[in-house]
C-alpha cells in the first residue's frame, strides 16, 4: 500500500491554519507516518492546485494499492471542490481520503492524518 499526501494552507491567509507551520509539516509527515511522501501547496483549489492534485491522482490510478490522502479544509468542501478533478482523471473516488486539518497545530495535523492512515492500513489488512 502507497500513501500519498498532499497538504493545502489555503494560501496561508485563512486563520484556520494560523497555528501550523507548513514549512515543517511535510517532514513531520514523511517522518512520522507511514507515507511515500508529502507535500504542500498553497491552493490545491485553485487552477494550478487542481493540476498539481489532477497529476499525482493520474500517477496513481492505474496502481489499485495508492491512496491520495489530502489535508486541508473541511472534508465536505473538499469533496464538492475536487469532483470534477477527481472524475477528469479518472481516480477511483473510494482512494481519495479528505481530512479537515484546520484549526489546529501541526502535532494536530499529524493526529488527524495519522488516525486516516493508519484506518487505511488496518481496512487493506482486512481485505487481504
Amino acid at each position: 500500500m502507497k500513501i500519498k499526501t498532499l497538504i493545502c494552507n489555503c494560501k496561508g491567509l485563512q486563520d484556520s491554519f494560523k497555528d501550523a507551520d507548513m514549512n515543517t509539516l511535510p517532514f513531520e509527515i514523511e517522518s512520522q507516518l507511514d507515507v511515500e511522501y508529502a507535500v504542500v501547496h498553497p491552493q490545491l483549489c485553485a487552477k494550478e492546485g487542481n493540476e498539481v492534485l489532477a497529476d499525482v491522482l493520474r500517477s496513481a490510478e492505474d496502481d489499485p494499492d495508492t491512496y491520495i490522502v489530502v489535508g486541508a479544509c473541511a472534508v465536505e468542501d473538499q469533496k464538492k471542490l475536487f469532483q470534477n478533478t477527481l472524475r477528469g482523471a479518472g481516480f477511483d473516488e473510494q482512494r481519495f481520503v479528505p481530512v479537515d486539518i484546520s484549526g489546529t497545530t501541526n502535532d494536530g495535523i499529524l493526529e488527524r492524518l495519522r488516525e486516516k492512515v493508519e484506518a487505511l492500513v488496518k481496512l487493506k489488512e482486512k481485505q487481504n
